[in-house]
């Protein structure tokens, strides 16, 4: 029998797939927009440094954006947040084919469509589950809804580039932005008190907790806190990473003379190798620290990019450095959204989680925006390879002070809740 204030196992399943659909979708958009850099410039003549910029500006917003709609899902739920994220990106990307400047670009896909995708990601998604599944289970489902994001990315990029192929980039924008209205019905689910048992009359009454502290005052505990910090430091340097080759990669690929499908099956691996991830992390955070997971993931990150640069450039050797890399792509988020709730709790992980995103993204912004200065510069992106290399050693490193306990192993399945 569950009493008031505990999830049914049929709920927590619900709860959980809601939540990974709809970050398939809105990580599916996002995780895509390097496929329309090169129709994008032959359709209005931006050129690559002004295209890159507006996408860097999407990649801050979009990290900028959640730790914002994080407190406003924690104060009024996260099925409004998520309502109106609908909204922004399908407006932001129904927009996007009407631009035709750099300003114009930066509102549509800067602003609107990434906000918009923000609104419905990780931290507003990991935080409405793990504020009502037990200690035990978040790990899982923060890995099992980050898998989701990373279908999005295999679904989406062979599907975007077919649609590129043979109807032309506009009608790719804008079947995106039809299927984005999709997570309106999705966030049902996560409506308050959605799933809850009713309480039972003969249960006896638990105790009112204590208010505790307020965000503000969370927050600046956490800033003061060298293994938040440090945790920060480290998703700087995982959104340097993805926001420069989802950006960059389909022109990288070009610079191999290789064809665009070559590029668009690259972004599938990535997402595809990377649900294994996800679960993976998810399932070893469990029963190791999550510090040290972290750590083996950012140095594999380094090896990879170094075989990577020494390998001829084939479409074999795209292949199997997308496969490689992507087992780690978005698989630092369940450990690191894990060590933000061990941290300090879960009451306000949204926020504090989504500010950790944010220095994700800023990351991303400058990976993304240095990506195309790199290549009107020099005409390629070795250097941005190289700087990639050193920023995976320095995150590996730095992530092993963090201040984490031993991980306590109690073996526990979902549907035994």
């Amino acid at each position: 029998m569950h009493t008031q204030n505990e999830m049914s196992p049929r709920a927590a399943w619900m709860l959980i797939l809601a939540a990974s659909a709809i970050l398939m979708i809105t990580m599916g958009a996002r995780l895509t927009t390097g496929l329309f850099m090169s129709p994008i410039n032959t359709s209005t003549g931006l050129g690559i440094a002004s295209i890159s910029f507006a996408m860097a500006i999407g990649q801050f917003v979009w990290g900028a954006a959640q730790p914002v709609f994080g407190a406003v899902a924690d104060k009024w739920g996260s099925a409004k947040v998520i309502i109106l994220g609908a909204l922004l990106l399908a407006g932001g990307t129904a927009l996007t084919p009407f631009v035709n400047s750099q300003w114009s670009l930066i509102v549509c896909m800067g602003i609107l469509s990434a906000a918009g995708a923000g609104a419905g990601s990780f931290s507003i998604l990991i935080g409405a589950t793990a504020q009502r599944l037990p200690a035990a289970r978040r790990p899982f489902a923060a890995g099992f809804i980050n898998a989701g994001g990373s279908f999005g990315q295999f679904v989406f990029a062979p599907l975007m580039q077919a649609i590129i192929s043979s109807a032309g980039w506009v009608m790719a924008m804008l079947t995106m932005a039809a299927t984005t209205l999709l997570t309106i019905p999705l966030a049902w689910p996560l409506r308050r008190n959605a799933g809850l048992a009713k309480a039972d009359p003969a249960a006896p009454a638990k105790p009112v907790e204590a208010p505790g502290i307020g965000l503000g005052q969370q927050i600046k505990i956490a800033l003061r806190d060298p293994s938040y910090l440090f945790l920060h430091a480290g998703f700087f340097t995982c959104g340097f990473h993805i926001a420069f080759l989802v950006t960059h990669l389909p022109n990288e690929v070009a610079l191999c003379n290789l064809p665009a499908g070559v590029s668009a099956a690259s972004l599938a691996l990535i997402g595809l190798f990377n649900i294994a991830g996800s679960l993976t992390a998810g399932a070893l955070s469990t029963r190791y620290r999550m510090k040290s997971l972290l750590a083996l993931m950012y140095a594999s990150r380094a090896v990879i990019i170094v075989l990577y640069l020494l390998a001829p450039k084939t479409a074999l050797t795209f292949y199997i450095f997308a496969g490689a890399l992507g087992f780690t792509w978005l698989a630092t988020v369940p450990p690191t959204a894990g060590l933000v709730g061990k941290l300090f709790g879960m009451r306000y992980l949204s926020t504090l989680f989504g500010l950790t995103l944010l220095s994700h993204q800023i990351g991303g912004f400058l990976g993304a925006w240095l990506g195309g200065l790199s290549f009107v510069t020099y005409g390629d992106y070795t250097w941005m390879w190289y700087a990639d290399i050193v920023l995976a050693v320095g995150a590996a490193l730095i992530n092993l002070p963090i201040r984490e306990a031993h991980v306590v192993r109690a073996p526990a399945a979902l549907a035994k809740a």
